[in-house]
């Protein structure tokens, strides 16, 4: 399913958002016709839409589209809302912008952790690299720097990029945000970056059990535990972070897996 404003989308459009490549997204898993968070996207579409085109979004009319995207669909799928204007071009992209939605959809992947899960997952594997998303604050659609050390990394053997700045400060995965386990207790990265969906809901759980602190690849071999968190897996274990190990069975990101699946999705 491609639908730009409700409509079939052209190759014309498409064209638009692969060259001049400016526009922001979210992707959200819609299981009978509900989705964790659906508020925390719709509030990020919202922000990002002023931030990067001086234009409003109207929240109630990306939940009708979404909602139109995924009617009749017998099983959970991934919806992608993707705002961009298709006529602004790369010689003038400071010309007045007129957004446009554009909603697209795949199946869900297979659940990894908690009572439904299909066969778990084995925890992530992730190699560093020295690099800084542009707004890191904006789920943009620029993923040409985060995919290419993605690609880097799976080449190499290992599952995902993560990111450190130079004096190996970690922020966040390609596309995913890590969180630590120390103590007992969740330690998110202060460093900046995409405050995700999936990351804000499992922090909201916790509640006093989390703090957040720089944490750099020195600190790696003292925490207890690692994870990664997004809106297509959920929470899911890391095991590795270069050469530095993890058990992928800790008992905190099991709760952590099993509070996040706990939370009332909203409909859509």
């Amino acid at each position: 399913m491609k639908e730009l404003d409700g409509r079939a989308v052209g190759v014309d459009q498409l064209e638009a958002l692969a060259l001049v490549n400016y526009g922001h997204f979210t992707s959200m898993e819609v299981a009978d016709g509900r989705v964790r968070g659906l508020s925390l996207h719709l509030e990020r579409l919202v922000r990002d839409c002023r931030q990067l085109f001086d234009a409003e979004l109207d929240p109630d009319r990306v939940r009708y589209l979404a909602r139109r995207a995924v009617t009749g669909a017998a099983a959970p799928v991934v919806v992608r809302v993707t705002v961009f204007d298709p006529d602004l071009r790369l010689a003038r992209p400071g010309a007045d912008a007129v957004p446009r939605v554009l909603v697209t959809t795949r199946p869900a992947p297979a659940p990894q952790t908690g009572a439904t899960a299909v066969t778990p997952t084995p925890g992530l594997r992730l190699r560093s690299a020295c690099y800084r998303r542009d707004l890191p604050e904006v789920k943009h659609v620029g993923l040409f720097g985060a995919l290419r050390l993605r690609r880097a990394a799976q080449r190499a053997g290992f599952d995902d990029a993560v990111f450190t700045d130079a004096a190996g400060v970690l922020s966040e995965a390609a596309t995913s945000n890590l969180g630590f386990v120390t103590g007992g207790r969740v330690l998110w990265p202060s460093a900046e970056c995409l405050p995700g969906v999936t990351m804000r809901l499992v922090d909201q759980a916790l509640g006093a059990d989390a703090t957040t602190a720089a944490v750099t690849l020195a600190d790696l071999p003292r925490l207890d535990a690692a994870f990664a968190t997004n809106a297509a897996t959920g929470v899911r274990p890391v095991a590795a972070i270069d050469d530095v190990r993890w058990p992928q069975d800790h008992p905190v990101v099991r709760e952590l897996a099993r509070r996040y699946e706990a939370i009332p999705p909203e409909p859509l």
